[in-house]
C-alpha cells in the first residue's frame, strides 16, 4: 500500500549514508569504559542510554551494528580498594564486573559483548600495540620528576593526588586533568598537591618512565580532525590545544600497581590509559571469539577497512579519545575512530550529584523504584549534538514522561483497543478510516530516521508526540465511543480504531530505540514481535491483536520521593 524508500542523508558529524538491507554499513559502536572500583552512577546510564539508543536504531534499519563495552579494571585505584576490602584486585574486579553486567541488563542497554580490561586479549593488544610504536621509534624512557607519598612508600597515579588546576586555578582537580577547563597536565603542576591516600604533602621523587612521542604528531593529528566525524565545538576545543606544544605522552607506572607488565620490564606496568581503550579491541575479539568468527577482527581493524567505529564519551575525556588514542591506532598500523561523540555531565535537579549533600540518585536504587524506560525516555527527550549538561530536574521528570508516555503514546492504544477487543473479536479492519493520516506518519517516518542518525534524539522525540497529539485528535474527532452506541456504525468504527492502532503502531516502532521495554509489551498487544523501522510502511489490517492490558502507569509524588538520596 506505501512504497519503500530510501534515506540519503548527511549527519553533522558522521556523515554516513543510510542504506536499505542490500548495502548494510557495518558498524561498531562503544561507550567508556566505567571504572571497575564501585557501583555504577547515573552519569554511567545517560552514556550508556545515549549510545543504546543510536545502536538500536542502526538495528532497526538493518545496518550490522555491534555494540561492545568493558569495565577498565586497571590502576592504583583498583589496588588500594581491594587493599582496604582485603581481598585481591583480580576478585574486587570481578565482584564489581558481575554488578555492572546486572545494573546495565537493567537498564535494557543492548551490549553485545560487555568484557573486562585485566583480559588475554587486551595484554595481548596491549603489548602487540606497544612493540609497534616501539619499531616505529615512537617510544623513549625520560627521568621524570614524580610525587612521592613518603608515609605510603609509592609513587601516586594522577587521580591519587589533588590540588589546584595549573591552567585555571580550580581547586580540588585530579593530578592529571581538570574537570573545569578539560586541561590536561601532570601532576607534578598541580598547584598545593596532597596525597589522597595518606593527605599528606607528596615530595618530589625521580623515576624513570616510558613515553609516547606525541608531540611528533602534530601535522597527523590535525589531519585526522580534520578528516573525522567530530561536532564542532569539541573539535574548536582540541584545536586549542593543538596550537601549543604538543607534550609526549607518559604510558607506564611504577610498581606497586595492578595491570600489565610493559614487555622487557619487571617493574615497569602500562599506564590505565594505554591499555583501557584498548579493551575496546579487546572486547571486539572477544565477541568475534566467542562467535567464532575472530578471523574477521584483522580484517575490520585494518588501517584501510571500511567499516565504521564510533565512540560515545564524557567531555572530560575528550583528550584521551581524540588525540591519544586514534594517533596510537594509527602508528600501529590498525584502524582508527570514524568519529568519537561527546556529551555533557548529568546533573539532578539543577546541581552536581553529591551523596553527602542528599542529592544523589544510585544506578540500582532507581531500578528498584521505576522502570528504566521512564529514564531512558527523559534522557532521550534532553539529548542532541550539544555538549551542555543535562538536568535530571525531578517535577520535569514526572510531567514530561507522564505527558508523553502516558497521556500521549499509551492513551491511543487504551481508547480504541478496547472496541476491538470486545465488538470485533479482537479482530482489526480490512480497511483504514482515513489512509492519508497513516500516510502522513509514513511519510514523517523520514524525518524522523534521519534525527536519530544525526543524534538529535530530542528532535526525534519531539516529532513522535506531535504525530502522538495528532493521532489523539482523530480518535476525539471520530468519537467511537458514541458511534458504537447506533446500530449500523459497527464497521466504521473497527475501520476508525483499526486506523488509530495503526497510528498507534507506527509511533511504537518508532519509539522502539527509546523505550524497548514499554514498546515490547505493546507489541505484545499488536500480536507483532519481528518489526524493524521499514515495517512502518506496511498497515496492520485483517489481524486479530490480543487483550488489551496497560502498557504505562503514571508516576506519582511518592515514585520521586523515593528515589532522592538512596
Amino acid at each position: 500500500m506505501f512504497s519503500n524508500w530510501v534515506i540519503i542523508t548527511k549527519r553533522p558529524y558522521f556523515n554516513p549514508t543510510m542504506k536499505q538491507d542490500s548495502e548494510k554499513r557495518s558498524i561498531l559502536v562503544t561507550s567508556a569504559l566505567p571504572y571497575a572500583n564501585a557501583p555504577l552512577h547515573l552519569g554511567h546510564i545517560l552514556e550508556h542510554t545515549q549510545t543504546d539508543i543510536w545502536v538500536r536504531f542502526q538495528r532497526m534499519y538493518g545496518n550490522n551494528c555491534i555494540y561492545v563495552c568493558a569495565d577498565d579494571a586497571h590502576g592504583t585505584p583498583i589496588m588500594l580498594k581491594a587493599e582496604e576490602l582485603d581481598i585481591s584486585p583480580e576478585e574486587l574486579i570481578d565482584e564489581i564486573y558481575q554488578d555492572h553486567k546486572a545494573t546495565f541488563e537493567g537498564y535494557r542497554i543492548s551490549h553485545d559483548n560487555f568484557h573486562t580490561t585485566h583480559s588475554e586479549e587486551n595484554k595481548i593488544l596491549s603489548e602487540r600495540i606497544y612493540n609497534s610504536l616501539n619499531e616505529k621509534s615512537l617510544i623513549d624512557k625520560k627521568i621524570i620528576n614524580q610525587l612521592y607519598d613518603t608515609k605510603k612508600e609509592m609513587f601516586l597515579a594522577d587521580r591519587y593526588v589533588k590540588g589546584s588546576c595549573p591552567n585555571c586555578g580550580a581547586q580540588e582537580q585530579y593530578g592529571d586533568n581538570c574537570e573545569k577547563c578539560s586541561a590536561t597536565y601532570n601532576a607534578i603542576d598541580l598547584i598545593d598537591p596532597v596525597s589522597v591516600i595518606s593527605g599528606t604533602t607528596p615530595i618530589i621523587s625521580e623515576s624513570e618512565h616510558i613515553f609516547f612521542k606525541l608531540s611528533q604528531l602534530k601535522d597527523q593529528i590535525t589531519t585526522w580532525l580534520d578528516e573525522s566525524h567530530i561536532q564542532n565545538p569539541v573539535r574548536n576545543k582540541l584545536n586549542e590545544w593543538l596550537e601549543g606544544d604538543l607534550k609526549d605522552w607518559d604510558i607506564s607506572r611504577d610498581n606497586p600497581y595492578f595491570g600489565f607488565l610493559i614487555p622487557g620490564y619487571e617493574d615497569k606496568y602500562f599506564y590505565v590509559w594505554l591499555d583501557a581503550p584498548i579493551g575496546y579491541l579487546a572486547s571486539h575479539l572477544n565477541y568475534l571469539s566467542k562467535n567464532n568468527d575472530e578471523s574477521k577482527f584483522e580484517d575490520f581493524w585494518e588501517p584501510d577497512s571500511q567499516n565504521e567505529i564510533f565512540h560515545f564519551i564524557g567531555k572530560d575525556i575528550m583528550y584521551f579519545h581524540a588525540l591519544f588514542f586514534p594517533m596510537i591506532l594509527l602508528n600501529a598500523n590498525l584502524k582508527s575512530p570514524s568519529g568519537v561523540f561527546v556529551h555533557g555531565f548529568l546533573t539532578l535537579n539543577g546541581e552536581k550529584m553529591s551523596k553527602s549533600r542528599g542529592n544523589f540518585i544510585s544506578a540500582k536504587n532507581y531500578l528498584n523504584t521505576l522502570d528504566p524506560d521512564y529514564l531512558r525516555y527523559f534522557m532521550g527527550s534532553k539529548l542532541g549534538t550539544g555538549v551542555d549538561d543535562i538536568d535530571l530536574n525531578l517535577e520535569d521528570f514526572k510531567q514530561k514522561v507522564n505527558s508523553d508516555l502516558v497521556n500521549k503514546y499509551a492513551n491511543i492504544a487504551s481508547r480504541t483497543a478496547k472496541f476491538i477487543n470486545n465488538h470485533f473479536k479482537d479482530t482489526l479492519s480490512t480497511e483504514l478510516d482515513t489512509p492519508e493520516l497513516v500516510e502522513e506518519f509514513v511519510e514523517a517516518s523520514i524525518k524522523i530516521s534521519e534525527s536519530y542518525e544525526n543524534l538529535e534524539f530530542s528532535k526525534a522525540l519531539k516529532e513522535i508526540m506531535s504525530l502522538a497529539d495528532k493521532a489523539n485528535q482523530y480518535v476525539d474527532s471520530k468519537e467511537p465511543w458514541i458511534l458504537i452506541k447506533k446500530e449500523g456504525n459497527e464497521e466504521q468504527v473497527q475501520s476508525i480504531c483499526t486506523t488509530a492502532i495503526n497510528l498507534f503502531r507506527i509511533l511504537t516502532i518508532m519509539l522502539s530505540p527509546v523505550i524497548p521495554g514499554f514498546t515490547q509489551v505493546a507489541k505484545d498487544f499488536l500480536n507483532e514481535q519481528e518489526t524493524n523501522w521499514h515495517s512502518i510502511n506496511d498497515p496492520l489490517l485483517s489481524k486479530k491483536v490480543k487483550k488489551f492490558k496497560p502498557i504505562i502507569t503514571r508516576i506519582d509524588e511518592n515514585h520521586i520521593n523515593n528515589l532522592i538520596g538512596n
